[in-house]
């Protein structure tokens, strides 16, 4: 089978795809696929692993022959591919689901520190050079032990992000889902509507899959709920937050701080968002470690297995 894999990948898991498939074809560079470079691979692969970012829109699967049959995506979140053109043109598609959770949460948790604590403008003022000493009213942050946070999205990151600040910091959460959930294995409270819990909130963690439905689901209304004091941390996808907005209200102080591990027009984050002391800002490192990059690829690899097999593909999302 004639495999593409859309990145170079950590050295283990490169191991264990060519072991299976030794005529998979790994790209040497980091940078998406273009719309053209999508519509070539899908004539010329039975299978590929693509990535975030890379441009599986609905005309990429117009381009006749059609040879690929499955796109393994690496990683939870597939935004990145149309699957009503998928499902339409026969392309199955499965994504890696599991073993990002623990990685996504931590990060989630250390962007929420980052932000309450004001570390990235610390870390900068220490490197200045222009520190001058410890004084009382120095760089003033927000305390996180007992204050309430609000997951927007309570699936398996969500869970995990909840349990962490919950038993680690005393955080009492609320949540808003789109379906209503039954009692959680740790104290939690489904809002009734997104702008209750924004109102509600001090911190608000967005943990929501990417795509049409979620859409600038935080606009101007939901940050002015929030209010001056809130902080808002999204590791989920960029443009489930109105940037626009997102950079009115930081500029304007109508809410404390935004911490932020995605863009709405990644890799492009704007100016506007990059001057911004209150704007706690990362490059994607939600799942940036070795070991979960490495069982990702793995979970691609299964799902590609599982294919080439003729066997029920196990994370199967169309």
């Amino acid at each position: 089978m004639k495999l593409l894999v859309t990145r170079p990948m950590t050295a283990a898991a490169t191991r264990a795809i060519t072991a299976r498939f030794p005529e998979t074809r790994f790209r040497e560079t980091n940078v998406p696929m273009t719309l053209d470079e999508c519509a070539a691979a899908l004539s010329d692969h039975d299978a590929i692993i693509p990535t975030l970012g890379d441009a599986f829109v609905a005309s990429a699967f117009k381009t006749r022959p059609l040879r690929t049959r499955l796109l393994a995506n690496f990683g939870a979140g597939f935004n990145h591919i149309d699957l009503d053109a998928a499902r339409a043109a026969d392309v199955a598609v499965t994504n890696t689901p599991d073993v990002v959770t623990d990685a996504t949460a931590d990060l989630a948790v250390t962007l929420l520190l980052m932000t309450a604590r004001r570390a990235a403008e610390g870390e900068r003022l220490a490197r200045s050079g222009q520190w001058q000493g410890w004084h009382p009213t120095q760089m003033l942050g927000s305390p996180v032990s007992g204050r309430v946070l609000g997951i927007v999205g309570m699936g398996r990151i969500g869970r995990a992000i909840a349990r962490r600040l919950h038993h680690g910091f005393g955080m009492r959460v609320l949540f808003h889902n789109r379906s209503t959930l039954p009692p959680q294995d740790f104290p939690a409270e489904q809002a009734g509507s997104l702008i209750e819990l924004m109102k509600r909130s001090d911190f608000v963690v967005i943990a929501v899959p990417g795509g049409a439905g979620t859409r600038h689901l935080i606009d101007a209304r939901a940050l002015r709920a929030l209010g001056p004091d809130g902080i808002i941390v999204n590791i989920a996808r960029g443009d489930v937050i109105d940037e626009t907005a997102l950079c009115e209200a930081l500029a304007q102080n109508r809410i404390r701080a935004a911490g932020l591990d995605v863009y709405e027009h990644e890799p492009l984050i704007s100016p506007e968002l990059r001057e911004l002391d209150n704007a706690i800002l990362l490059p994607h490192l939600g799942t940036a470690v070795e070991e979960t990059r490495t069982e990702m690829a793995l979970r691609a690899l299964q799902n590609v297995t599982a294919f080439a097999q003729g066997k029920p593909m196990p994370d199967r999302v169309a």
